[in-house]
């Protein structure tokens, strides 16, 4: 499964595996073929997409800017 209707190409399917609730924001944390993705949004999203641990779900990745370091 994919989502073709947006813009994004880095698309990971994955199922929730955490989701840590806040007052204005929450961190849902996505387990994924490659590893875990943390996404941050509002916790009224978490509550209108009804997102639960075990919620199968494409995690989008859209990234103005990446920075890299040499280690």
């Amino acid at each position: 499964m994919s989502v073709s209707a947006v813009n994004v190409r880095n698309q990971f399917r994955g199922h929730i595996k955490e989701i840590i609730l806040g007052p204005v924001v929450s961190e849902v944390d996505v387990e994924t073929p490659y590893g875990l993705v943390t996404s941050v949004i509002t916790t009224r999203s978490v509550k209108d997409l009804d997102l639960r641990v075990g919620t199968e779900v494409v995690a989008l990745v859209k990234s103005t800017e990446v920075a890299l370091a040499i280690l």
